[in-house]
This record gives C-alpha cells, sequence and structure tokens, in this order.
C-alpha cells in the first residue's frame, strides 16, 4: 500500500508534477500536502494541462494552480460503505485523513479490491503432525506451494482487500516464519504473538491487549480460499454480529429410502435423501470486546470460545460459503492445492 507515487510536496514546480504524474501507471492524480503531511487539494494531468493552455507556466509552483479537494474519508470515522460508493461512482483513488486532515492512508483500487480497516491475526503456531515427514523440520504453515508459503498466500489475499494490521500467533518452529517475513519486501506490519506452549486455536490473543481496531479477523494459517473479504465483512456489520464464522456447506446422500417414524408407526418414506451440513471453515470475524472471554495463559479452541458466547445470548451467525476453500491438513491437500492454484481465479 505503498502510497508515495501520489503525494506531492506543496512548493513544487509543474515541471516536476508532470514528470512525478508520468511515474504513475493508472490513476494520473496528485494530492498536495504541506510539510506536516497536512492535506491541502489534488491535481490530476488534465488540469495542468487545461491550466498550461490557460497561459501557465512549466515553473509555476502546484499550490498556486487553485487545487481542487478531492472525495476523502476520516480515519476514525471511517465508513465501508461510503467508500464503496465512491468507487462505484468511479473514484479510484482515495485519501484517508486524521483529525488534523494529515494523510494517513491511501485507497487505489488500481492496486486493491477494498480498504478493510480492522486487525487481521493468523494463527501459525500449529505442529501440522498429519503432514509429517514435511512437517518436521518445517512450520506447516511454511510449506511452498508454487514458490510462496501457505501463510504467505494469505497474507496475499488479506492485502489485496486492504488489510493493513497483522498479528501472527508462532510457537512451532516460529523462527524459520519470523526471519521469512523479515526479510519478505511487504509493505506491511507484522507483530508477533509468542507461545512459549501450545495455546489451542485461539487462546494466544488472551496475550494481546493492543488491537488497533474494533472488529477482528481471525484465520488459521493452512487454509487457501478466494472468499470475498468485503463481503464477509459488510455481512458481520449487517447483523451487528458479535462473532461470525465462514462455514462451508457439506452435502450427505443417503443411499436408501429413509423412513420417519413415531412408536413403530411410519409416517413418511423419503428416497435417499440429501442432507446438507455445515462445517467450520477457520476463518472468524469478531468484535474486540469478545476476547475479554478466552482465559489467560490456558488452552483454548476458537470453538470454545463460540460456545461461550453462544451461551451469554451474544450474537454468533454463519456465513455460508461455497466458493473455493482448502484445509490443507493432509499430505494430499498438499499435493492438490498447486493444481488448484493454477485453476482456480483468486
Amino acid at each position: 500500500m505503498n502510497f508515495g507515487k501520489h503525494i506531492i510536496k506543496k512548493g513544487t514546480s509543474l515541471n516536476d508534477a508532470l514528470f512525478q504524474l508520468n511515474q504513475i501507471d493508472g490513476e494520473k492524480i496528485l494530492f498536495i500536502v504541506d510539510d506536516d503531511s497536512t492535506y491541502i487539494g489534488s491535481v490530476t494531468d488534465g488540469d495542468i494541462r487545461r491550466g498550461l493552455i490557460h497561459n501557465g507556466s512549466l515553473e509555476q509552483k502546484i499550490e498556486s494552480f487553485n487545487p481542487k479537494k478531492s472525495k476523502f474519508l476520516f480515519e476514525n470515522n471511517f465508513d465501508l460503505h461510503q467508500l464503496i460508493e465512491l468507487r462505484e461512482n468511479g473514484y479510484r483513488v482515495i485519501p484517508i485523513i486524521d483529525d488534523q486532515k494529515r494523510i494517513k492512508h491511501l485507497v487505489n483500487f488500481n492496486d486493491i479490491k477494498s480498504y478493510l480497516n480492522i486487525d487481521s491475526i493468523i494463527m501459525a503456531g500449529g505442529r501440522g503432525s498429519r503432514l509429517s515427514p514435511l512437517t518436521d523440520n518445517t512450520p506447516k504453515s511454511m510449506l511452498m506451494i508454487e514458490e510462496k508459503p501457505i501463510m504467505e498466500h494469505n497474507f496475499d489475499r488479506l492485502i489485496s482487500f486492504g488489510v493493513k494490521n497483522f498479528w501472527v500467533s508462532v510457537n512451532y518452529l516460529k523462527e524459520q516464519i519470523i526471519e521469512y517475513f523479515e526479510i519478505s519486501k511487504k509493505e506491511i506490519g507484522i507483530r508477533y504473538i509468542e507461545e512459549d506452549r501450545p495455546m489451542g486455536t485461539i487462546g494466544a490473543l488472551s496475550m494481546v491487549d493492543d488491537f488497533q481496531n474494533e472488529h477482528l479477523l481471525i484465520t488459521n494459517s493452512d487454509l487457501l480460499t478466494n472468499l470475498n473479504y468485503e463481503d464477509f465483512y459488510l455481512d458481520f456489520l449487517k447483523h451487528d454480529a458479535d462473532i461470525s464464522l465462514v462455514t462451508i456447506p457439506y452435502e450427505v446422500t443417503i443411499p436408501y429410502g429413509i423412513i420417519d417414524q413415531k412408536q413403530n408407526q411410519v409416517k413418511e418414506i423419503r428416497e435417499k435423501p440429501t442432507y446438507t451440513y455445515y462445517s467450520n471453515a477457520g476463518i472468524y470475524l469478531m468484535k474486540r470486546e469478545v476476547l475479554a472471554s478466552i482465559p489467560k495463559n490456558t488452552f483454548f479452541d476458537a470453538t470454545d470460545l463460540i460456545m461461550n458466547e453462544i451461551s451469554k445470548k451474544k450474537k454468533v451467525i454463519s456465513y455460508p460459503f461455497s466458493g473455493y476453500w482448502l484445509d490443507i491438513g493432509k499430505p494430499e491437500d498438499f499435493k492438490r492445492a498447486p493444481t488448484d492454484l493454477k485453476q482456480i481465479k483468486f
């Protein structure tokens, strides 16, 4: 989410502005800021051309060019629905500013699909014993699929939806994970939750008290999916849920006629019925306040948390997903993944 190419300092000449615009692939727009990064206005290549036609000078300072105010959103009062409306109305690059009108981020729809203002936590502490011997010396999340670790595919998918705050829970062979992403060229910040013993699929989150956002996305690190995270998040907001879990439909067909009976009296015969069940995909959205229910320094699974919140009458909902999803838990899943990556649209 490098937005430096779209930022230009007050005092820059039109000549230099044109040179900078020429380096941009996609939307030819510059956002003018002062020395404190305060947003002044924007100009496009068309604006500059029209100014030069009306006797402008290439040495003229860009702020004297009557820059216009483009659409922007406030970081501390961010509304995803407003962003989507701007995107649907053709805006491709949108500043996100703070209360002092300093640009903090640029949402560039030429590079990303959305901008989800959430924390994302990837759970990568597991041993992956079912994949032994592949995981005897390598964390499961770092097994390579098409020249990238499984977890990097997860990072890339989340980054494409504008997620920028990342946490990774690590334990088994954690040094390999930390070292790999320290030297990677991804322009994201990653903070690590280091377990000193296995703490289940969500217990490690009890160790964190400084998440940046009110909503958290938690996912297992050994998944491949083309889930639309924006739609998942919008559904979570629409229902004002405390927890939402992605669920995968699983159909079971009974190859016989099924008898419904009561006290030996036949009520109905259904021939070879098909039943649809929903399995847990290992991807969750939840309000930050829910984490208060996770006991400190204890082995605790996400399913424990979900059942605990249900018992407290919290709103726990399902998000049925029929797209691509693969839990790489067995050797045959790992062998299948490279072919899927080539054939499935991500």
